[in-house]
């Protein structure tokens, strides 16, 4: 596959994103609707979270069972050092940003719905990034037919990941679609990129640097959108929508792997 061919599948693969953006235009929803709303997104990211975390440990598992088989030990050290540091450093990172937009808000600590959303977008990207890279390696060593499952796989998800980043924004003022143009690019954008970088450079430690970085971004979203949801007195209407978002999503990934992605 050619890098052109390679350019296009990867920013299809993150144009889908922009799919689910205009939920977060939705107004006059009773407070159950934006409820279930914020909260199946927030399972939908859960379901991420143990997705990265799975790509992420996966190598560092696979280095640890080569060093207790006789190889150096020293590059499951660099793994696993990789993806304990990047987890903190996503996590701990994105909590600081918002803190402080928060507090020039004159807000407090409180995160308002449009930073949960960058939030997501940021975290979401991160984990873009690491997908893209796989279509790009996958394409440059001639794995075609994997590749383009890739894609049609990565194009799925990103759909379910667009509601995502804009189901809390149904709770605020309508967000303009500028707004939810530049949500867009910061979540599918890295598709696109780490494709193009992916059919140069096969890195391990990169795709684990950035499946780390996503884990912790998306912990810290997953963290806010549940406090948005306890806010609104609702446990039973909460708690089976985030059942169902994190089904839905768990059933999507059971209907890519069973078809090969």
């Amino acid at each position: 596959m050619s890098f052109a061919q390679t350019a296009i599948l990867a920013a299809f693969a993150g144009g889908t994103i922009f799919l689910g953006l205009p939920v977060g235009r939705l107004r006059g929803l009773s407070r159950g609707t934006q409820a279930a709303l914020t909260t199946a997104a927030g399972g939908v990211i859960l379901f991420l979270i143990y997705d990265v975390l799975s790509q992420a440990v996966a190598p560092v598992s696979e280095a640890l069972d080569a060093a207790r088989g006789g190889d150096s030990p020293a590059r499951f050290a660099g793994y696993a050092t990789t993806l304990g540091l990047s987890v903190a450093f996503g996590l701990l990172s994105v909590t600081y940003l918002t803190s402080r937009m928060a507090t020039r808000r004159d807000a407090g600590t409180a995160i308002s719905p449009r930073q949960i959303a960058l939030g997501t977008a940021i975290g979401l990207g991160l984990h873009n990034f690491s997908e893209g890279l796989a279509i790009g390696q996958s394409a440059a060593t001639g794995a075609t037919s994997f590749a383009v499952l890739l894609v049609i796989g990565f194009a799925l998800h990103n759909t379910t990941e667009g509601f995502a980043i804009s189901a809390p924004l149904s709770q605020d003022e309508r967000p303009s679609w500028s707004f939810l143009a530049g949500a867009g690019l910061v979540g599918g954008g890295p598709t696109f990129v780490g494709g193009m970088l992916g059919y140069s450079v096969v890195s391990p430690v990169l795709s684990i640097l950035f499946l780390g970085l996503a884990a912790g971004a998306l912990i810290f979203v997953f963290n806010e959108m549940m406090a948005v949801a306890r806010r609104f007195s609702l446990p039973m209407v909460t708690g089976a929508a985030l059942t169902i978002g994190l089904l839905a999503a768990f059933g999507t990934d059971f209907v890519l792997s069973a078809a090969g992605a």
